[in-house]
């Protein structure tokens, strides 16, 4: 068996977040990098701007809020999560899209219990 080897990547689509996880073995990483040698050239990509570390913009202070809601009841159903991300955020909206980034971290453990979702922090 073949040892996996993961790339995280981390940025936004407009104001959507996005936190991926890339889990590939060996060979299928050799296979994307013949794959992207062989792939036509396109325009460069625009710069990514860096905000300061000292001062984290309202996506990221929300995000940790929401990962500080969780942690802290240590787990939470996801009806009720869904309730408490949108107070939190001010929108119904904003809720789901934390509720999905909750749901693809690495930090929280999703189980099904009676047809519903359980929200359980496991990280840090």
């Amino acid at each position: 068996m073949q040892e996996e080897t993961t790339m995280r990547i981390r940025g936004s689509i407009g104001d959507w977040p996005v936190d991926l996880t890339l889990e590939l073995d060996e060979a299928e990483w050799q296979r994307l990098g013949v794959a992207l040698r062989h792939a036509p050239q396109t325009a460069a990509a625009a710069p990514v701007e860096t905000p300061p570390a000292a001062m984290p913009s309202g996506a990221d202070r929300l995000w940790q809020s929401a990962r500080d809601l969780l942690r802290q009841a240590g787990s939470r159903e996801g009806p009720q999560l869904l309730d408490e991300l949108a107070a939190l955020a001010g929108s119904a909206g904003a809720a789901k899209g934390l509720l999905v980034r909750l749901r693809h971290s690495p930090n929280v453990k999703i189980e099904v219990r009676e047809g519903t979702q359980v929200f359980t922090w496991v990280g840090e």
